[in-house]
């Protein structure tokens, strides 16, 4: 805490911030904590270790192979809503991103009000290229925040891209140079709180994502990804991210 602003760490760097529902349940007790405190008037949420987040856990995703397409839709809709609990903290939530930002994780960046990003960072929505329906809100968050055309391209292609793109697609308000995105989204949140914060709680309601809408993309996103969960694409894509080679999916 500096002032009137928290700082929200993603804290497993043995695994570069992969999205695990432990690590889930901590950000949320955090975030829990935080909303009830009245000295908090801005958030920043970054990761430690030189990483936002590496994405998805991929063991999780192998173990959900196994369930019930029942049991997986319930589980990765509690899975998404441990992590998409910054939209709860009542006052504006700043993204500051260092190295990977990949699949679940840069949808958890792009769910905050504002987003940062290293101008090297390495940024990517590469749910297809693990044969896997994209979820975390990425249907809903791409085009809203890169506009329809870039945002379905980022999904469907799944490519990888830097901080400097992040910003010409809208995806971030700017980027900085690798060691000093933190330093600057705590200048912002700072410039934030100096503000008259009745005002700046309503901005944040005013200004956030229509969550109505979120709700329904994360629910249609359960069902598919819960779908994906029992097809052989996805066992294809694990198995070629675990071997480093490029898939071949067959459709099944």
């Amino acid at each position: 805490m500096e002032g009137a602003v928290a700082t929200l760490t993603l804290n497993d760097t043995a695994r570069r911030n992969v999205m695990t529902p432990e690590l889930g349940d901590a950000l949320r007790a955090r975030v829990d904590a935080l909303k009830v405190r009245g000295d908090v008037r801005a958030v920043v949420l970054t990761g430690a270790g030189g990483a936002f987040s590496a994405g998805g856990d991929l063991k999780m995703l192998e173990r959900l192979r196994q369930a019930s397409f029942e049991e997986a839709r319930v589980f990765m809709l509690g899975f998404y809503a441990r992590y998409l609990s910054v939209l709860e903290l009542p006052v504006p939530v700043i993204a500051a991103v260092e190295g990977p930002a990949i699949g679940a994780g840069l949808c958890v960046a792009l769910a905050c009000d504002v987003c940062l990003v290293a101008e090297d960072s390495k940024l990517a929505l590469n749910f297809v290229q693990l044969g896997l329906h994209p979820g975390m809100g990425a249907t809903y968050l791409a085009p809203l925040r890169a506009g329809a055309q870039a945002g379905a391209e980022l999904l469907l292609t799944g490519r990888r891209f830097d901080g400097k793109e992040a910003v010409r697609l809208g995806l971030a308000l700017e980027s900085a140079p690798s060691g000093q995105v933190l330093a600057r989204a705590r200048e912002v949140a700072g410039r934030i709180a100096a503000n008259a914060p009745l005002a700046v709680r309503a901005l944040k309601t005013r200004l956030g994502v229509d969550r109505a809408q979120l709700l329904r993309a994360l629910e249609a996103e359960a069902r598919f990804q819960a779908e994906s969960y029992g097809s052989a694409d996805l066992g294809e894509g694990l198995a070629a991210a675990a071997e480093r080679r490029a898939p071949v999916f067959k459709g099944r």
